[in-house]
């Protein structure tokens, strides 16, 4: 029995080791179809959570209406975890909405990740593809916010 549960720690060990490239590969600033919105998506122990880093005038406007000061700063990823496939499901706050959802994350490619959300076990779905942003693209948002 000792020999069984070694052997199983060492399985779960290597399936950690083998997870973690792909887990760091989706680190990083993200950005929404319509670039109103970036995310930070970050380690947070033993998942992936995402912290909105810019937003748009619009997207600020929206979350002052529903109650919010502003976007910035607030985490919408929450318990991301790997799926066994390179992908990540977890929880997505809405803050316009001041709902969470059920979501998942897709990743296609190092630069592009499927993000879809959905309500009342799947019946409801929305998606959207980000797309990583480099240095470039985030030294021009850096500069255009100045």
């Amino acid at each position: 029995m000792q020999k069984f549960i070694t052997a199983l720690a060492a399985v779960a060990a290597l399936f950690t080791f083998v997870s973690a490239p792909a887990h760091a590969e989706n680190l990083g600033v993200w950005r929404n179809p319509k670039d109103n919105i970036r995310l930070h998506i970050t380690d947070c122990g033993k998942s992936m959570c995402g912290w909105v880093v810019y937003a748009s005038r619009k997207a600020e406007a929206d979350a002052k209406k529903s109650g919010y000061d502003t976007l910035v700063g607030q985490q919408v990823l929450r318990d991301f975890a790997p799926t066994g496939d390179g992908n990540m499901r977890g929880r997505v706050f809405v803050p316009t909405l001041k709902v969470t959802l059920n979501g998942t994350a897709e990743f296609v490619d190092a630069r592009t990740m499927r993000a879809k959300g959905c309500v009342l076990g799947g019946l409801f779905c929305k998606s959207q593809v980000w797309t990583r942003v480099d240095g470039v693209q985030q030294a021009r948002a850096d500069k255009a916010a100045d």
